[in-house]
């Protein structure tokens, strides 16, 4: 047995990990046998010209391993159980996975959407906010966070839509969730039964559909309009239905606001129906004509409004930071489903962005990103309509983090999948609908364009597509 071979003090792996290493070889190899004694620490350490504790070190692990047994006075020996072992099978390499993931953790690609402009977030501002968050954390922070969410965000996200939204509720009825799609998980766990019918927006938001589907509702596509939802549509169709998802802001993805008789109607809905409105907010900050639209929410009088809002679209997605505003008489009830939900964000995250919000520098990013997004939005516009000429209609919309070029000819599926085959992150509108598609365009994100020639690159690469 080869033991006593100098350690290679150079070497980054800890010389009793060397050690440790050199017994197992010789395990595996049959040097050692089950039974043998092997050499003591004092005189092994001795021959190696390293520290007792090394070796003890070393030994430790194969006694707690159960390859060495101690015998006290008669030394340390090979356990007598041990057999080796058959050599591990080579891994088999996995294909990669068969199903498009929503997302995948890599860079975002030209003209994505759902993307705020990762370029101009306040990285610095945000990490000193974070650290300082982290050095003044005390036990309290160390314990199960509180399921409903951070108190002093759900304090600041309530003084925030009372002033921007209009809407007025306490803390308690703020519940932070991790992400959008959780604060959707949250409604139908407390409210919502399997079937349920649901009134949904054609076209509607594909991520919302398959979370409720995958929740087994009953999704009731209620046609869009220049005027949003329309709601006499859904009467028609499903008039008992237990709930209608709407973004009635911004509707994603056509971009109209919904009208205010609408509105009215929605609401005036629910209350007879016993219904409940889940309203998605996500990107109402982001308006570049006229003043901002009330929420739906500030003219819910009966408390059948679930607010939600996210700060994914205005920060940063990898935050999976989103909100829901209960009516008052449902707070306990959301509560305990919270609770069993384990719907938790990190509460350094949370933290962070309570500071963001309560120090005013929420108010003054979104200050700056409006007057970004507008001029990146025209460099976009400009750019298809220069390149691509009549094949497209631009609906420059109110408001939004995305352009809807509308298609002259062709199928919208067949440009989208041409277009990301060049590495461009292009989306089909036929793909946001339930039923059959009743229009047909490319839906583009314009967030991460940084110049005037960037965009006219990508319009001129779109416009180069074979379809």
């Amino acid at each position: 047995m080869t033991l006593s071979a100098a350690l290679d003090k150079r070497l980054a792996l800890p010389l009793y990990r060397q050690l440790y290493q050199r017994f197992r070889d010789a395990l595996d190899e049959g040097r050692l046998r089950p039974g043998d004694r092997v050499p003591a620490v004092r005189a092994l350490a001795a021959e190696l010209n390293v520290a007792r504790g090394t070796v003890e070190a070393a030994y430790q692990q194969l006694i707690a391993e159960g390859f060495l047994v101690p015998r006290g006075p008669a030394g340390t020996i090979v356990s007598p159980q041990w057999s080796r072992a058959a050599p591990p099978a080579a891994a088999t390499a996995l294909p990669a996975p068969a199903i498009a993931l929503t997302h995948t953790g890599g860079a975002p690609l030209p003209l994505q959407l759902g993307l705020p402009a990762l370029d101009a977030f306040p990285r610095k501002l945000w990490t000193r906010l974070a650290a300082r968050e982290l050095r003044g954390a005390g036990v309290d922070g160390l314990v199960y966070p509180d399921a409903c969410g951070h108190a002093g965000l759900r304090a600041a996200i309530a003084t925030y839509l009372g002033l921007s939204r209009g809407i007025t509720c306490s803390p308690e009825q703020v519940f932070v969730c991790a992400g959008y799609r959780a604060c959707l998980d949250l409604v139908v766990q407390t409210l919502l039964a399997p079937g349920d019918a649901c009134w949904f927006e054609e076209p509607g938001y594909f991520i919302a559909r398959q979370a409720l589907q995958a929740a087994r509702l009953e999704l009731v596509p209620v046609s869009v309009d220049n005027r949003g939802l329309d709601v006499a549509a859904g009467l028609a169709q499903a008039p008992h239905a237990r709930c209608a998802l709407v973004t009635p802001s911004h509707q994603s993805p056509l971009g109209v606001s919904l009208a205010l008789p609408r509105r009215l109607a929605l609401l005036d809905w629910a209350r007879q129906a016993d219904a409940w409105v889940i309203e998605d907010d996500y990107d109402s900050e982001f308006r570049y004509l006229g003043k901002p639209l009330p929420a739906l929410k500030s003219l819910d009088d009966g408390g059948r409004v679930l607010y939600t809002g996210t700060f994914s679209k205005v920060l940063f997605p990898a935050l999976r930071l989103a909100y829901l505003v209960v009516p008052p008489r449902l707070v306990d009830s959301f509560a305990a489903s919270a609770d069993r939900r384990h719907n938790h964000v990190p509460p350094l995250w949370q933290a962070t962005v309570a500071s963001f919000l309560a120090e005013g520098h929420f108010a003054r990013h979104l200050n700056r990103m409006r007057t970004l997004y507008r001029q990146r939005r025209q460099w976009l516009a400009e750019a298809l309509s220069s390149s691509l000429g009549e094949r497209v209609g631009i609906d420059l919309q109110a408001g939004g983090l995305h352009l809807l070029a509308r298609l002259e000819d062709g199928e919208d599926q067949a440009w989208a999948a041409a277009a990301q085959a060049k590495g461009l992150a292009v989306q089909a509108l036929s793909r946001w609908y339930l039923a059959a598609p009743q229009r047909q365009g490319l839906l583009l994100g314009f967030t991460n364009v940084t110049q005037a020639d960037e965009a006219l690159v990508l319009a001129q690469r779109l416009a180069q597509l074979r379809v």
